[in-house]
């Protein structure tokens, strides 16, 4: 029996072997009315026709030989057709279905044909049993090896899935710059995943002036594309350009809707928006469309376009486009944010520094600020330039501790307050306490949650009659000098350039906010010419070069530019040229001033006696003094000045009493004595016979006050020239 069923099936197989082609095409026209889906792939189902045809031919070939199907070769081509199978996205139980049905349906027809060969129905029935345990070998044998050829494509394409996504996480948001994030996802999706790579976003997000418009008409801006083919020929926008996608355009879906799409189109009929204008150069076959989504907020749109990679984009891929695109349009979201803030924290600093050079003579004055390199944002950096009374000048530097909004705002607080106390005449010392005060008040007032209000501070006067400077620090890096060579030679000798001056020991106080500590007035002679800077730490700190190297460089530039008579502005720039690291890691603020000397003879000084009668001499004095001045014309308010202030310094203070007339850009009148209280203005009553001289002189003058130091109080007021 056995011998009779191999003869049968060895003639069935050489009985069908011609008509294999013909049996394959009634096999796929079966699978088709099981998986009408699969009929979606053209070009995989000629392959699976012609896989069907291979099988058919060796499955009959063993049979017909007698051969054991388990050691029959697979077909190249069903090895390729499962491949082709992975590549397209057709899930591997589709294509064991496929196999299965076939199975059947060979079986159904070798069994139909085999009654055609023999009457013998025992025969038959042994010969049907000999194909099923056959078939199922066969079955067996090939699916083990087409499932190994699907599963290695299918782990080359998770491989590749998690490779571009693992590069993504590497290459985009390296920066907090949002176009620069833009051009990084396009870079990363034209890395062997699409052929072209477009990025809009809407020009609102980019303007931050508001709220995205509505989506009906969104204005989009092409802020990055990536090609495989240089400089994007098959993009129909450039890069930097505006565009409104039409309003039934699948961008315009997509920018609505917020769902991604992924099209399939012909390069005849490419839509507008994809290709570009002219006949069609460019093999456009699918296309993935997603939205750039973050925090609740559409900021614009991703395309993934392929027209030389011949396999189209499937639901896989679509996902992996997805997965990038969210962690591109959360990092782009990031830069949105961190260039909003940092463009409004740096607009209120340079808001709250001084916008214009004030009118003094005292100093020739330059300033710079340049916000950090760093992610870390805007700091609380801050200069200024004080005019005081009696031609003299403040100059202030400062650092709040902190970055955005936060510092500099507490900056803009502390300048106010430091131009404040200034107003008031205090000493360095005096006034930095006074700011102590101020800062630990703000502690008590804010309760922050990245730490407590903290900042430093030089406070420097400089007075050009006197050529002598007081300053004072509360935790701030002392100014660096340069003073003219000629100042410290013998009397007639020639100049020869600028020296570093050795400043006196300057002790520098605790920060601001500390409380409980004192702080010290140093004073120094400085003679005309000298050059002085004063900076904050920003300047001098680098990664690569020590704090003592940047400070000798610092001295070095500094008596250099004093050296070669460089304005205060070309010394700014020669500091900061030379002296500023390459990616500074903090804020910079820099102040350059040259010291200036009011001319000796625009300086008037008289001792008076603690006499009464010492006020007619001394408005006789004053007379005399603007008469040589050629200010006749401010004569009688003068002495009237005169007259008042020093009576209540004769008859209220104690002596010795001086009178000093200075000339600048106003007529300064001063009269000191070694009385630390100061006179108060008061509204006199009708028959009090005092009380009556501040408010002649408040009057009078443009503005008057009081200022004090170690040895006592001066009482001063300023008139216009005429």
């Amino acid at each position: 029996m056995e011998k009779d069923v191999s003869d049968l099936l060895t003639r069935l197989a050489h009985v069908l072997r011609p008509r294999s082609d013909q049996w394959a095409g009634l096999l796929m026209e079966h699978a088709r009315g099981e998986l009408p889906e699969l009929w979606q792939h053209e070009d995989l189902v000629q392959h699976a026709l012609k896989e069907t045809a291979d099988h058919l031919i060796v499955f009959l070939d063993a049979l017909e030989e007698g051969r054991d199907v388990t050691e029959a070769k697979v077909p190249a081509t069903s090895l390729d057709c499962a491949r082709g199978f992975a590549e397209a996205g057709v899930p591997l139980s589709t294509l064991l279905r496929i196999y299965r049905l076939g199975h059947a349906s060979l079986l159904q027809l070798l069994q139909e044909e085999a009654t055609r060969l023999t009457d013998d129905p025992r025969l038959t029935h042994a010969a049907t049993l000999r194909l099923i345990e056959t078939g199922f070998a066969y079955l067996d044998h090939s699916s083990e090896q087409v499932v190994a050829a699907y599963q290695e494509v299918r782990d080359r394409r998770v491989q590749r899935r998690l490779t571009i996504t693992n590069e993504a996480s590497k290459r985009i948001g390296t920066t907090l710059d949002t176009t620069r994030t833009a051009e990084e996802l396009a870079e990363v999706g034209a890395d062997g995943f699409a052929d072209l790579v477009i990025v809009d976003l809407l020009d609102s997000v980019l303007q931050d002036s508001g709220p995205p418009p509505p989506a009906d008409a969104p204005v989009l801006r092409r802020v990055a594309q990536h090609s495989v083919l240089g400089g994007c020929p098959d993009s129909p926008v450039e890069t930097g350009r505006r565009h409104v996608p039409a309003p039934d355009s699948a961008p315009a879906e997509v920018l609505a809707t917020g769902r991604p799409l992924l099209l399939q189109v012909t390069a005849s009929a490419a839509p507008t928006w994809l290709a570009p204008p002219g006949p069609p150069r460019f093999d456009f076959h699918s296309v993935l469309l997603l939205p750039l989504y973050a925090r609740g907020t559409t900021l614009g749109l991703a395309q993934f376009v392929r027209h030389r990679t011949p396999t189209p984009f499937d639901d896989e891929d679509l996902l992996l486009a997805q997965e990038i695109t969210a962690r591109a349009a959360v990092n782009i979201d990031n830069a949105r944010r961190y260039t909003r803030e940092h463009t409004t924290a740096l607009t209120l600093q340079r808001s709250l520094l001084p916008q214009r050079p004030v009118e003094q003579s005292a100093v020739e004055a330059a300033a710079r600020y340049l916000p950090s390199g760093s992610r870390a944002g805007v700091g609380g950096d801050w200069y200024d330039v004080i005019p005081l009374s009696g031609g003299r000048v403040a100059l202030v530097v400062g650092d709040v501790v902190g970055r955005g909004l936060t510092a500099a705002a507490t900056m803009g607080r502390l300048r106010t307050a430091v131009r404040a106390f200034a107003d008031i005449d205090l000493m360095p010392d005096e006034l930095l306490t006074h700011l102590d005060d101020v800062v630990i008040r703000l502690q008590k007032e804010e309760a922050r949650e990245d730490g407590e209000i903290s900042a430093t501070c030089l406070y420097a006067v400089y007075d050009p009659a006197a050529r002598l400077c007081s300053l004072a620090s509360a935790g701030h890096v002392p100014p660096a000098v340069a003073t003219p060579a000629a100042a410290t030679k013998t009397p007639g000798a020639a100049p020869t350039g600028a020296q570093a001056a050795a400043l006196p020991a300057l002790p520098i106080g605790p920060p601001l906010g500390l409380g409980g500590l004192p702080f010290e007035t140093t004073q120094w002679d400085l003679p005309e010419g000298s050059m002085l800077a004063l900076y904050t730490d920003g300047l001098v700190q680098s990664r690569t070069r020590d704090v003592d190297a940047s400070l000798a460089l610092l001295n070095d530039t500094l008596r250099q530019a004093s050296e070669f008579s460089m304005s205060p502005e070309e010394a700014c720039d020669r500091l900061l040229t030379t002296v500023l690291p390459v990616r500074p890691s903090d804020d910079v603020a820099l102040l350059v001033a040259r010291t200036q000397a009011l001319d000796p003879g625009h300086v008037a000084t008289l001792s008076l006696p603690s006499d009464p009668a010492a006020v007619a001499g001394a408005r006789r004095f004053a007379a005399d003094t603007l008469d040589s001045w050629g200010l006749d014309a401010l004569s009688f308010a003068t002495e009237l000045i005169v007259s008042e202030l020093v009576t209540n310094a004769i008859r209220y203070g104690k002596p010795p009493v001086h009178l000093r007339l200075v000339l600048d850009s106003a007529l300064t009148c001063e009269v000191f004595d070694t009385n630390s209280t100061a006179p108060h203005m008061r509204r006199a009553r009708t028959f009090d016979e005092g009380g009556r001289g501040l408010l002649l002189v408040a009057q009078v003058a443009e503005r008057w006050g009081t200022r004090h130091d170690r040895e006592g109080k001066t009482i001063w007021s300023e008139q216009a020239l005429p």
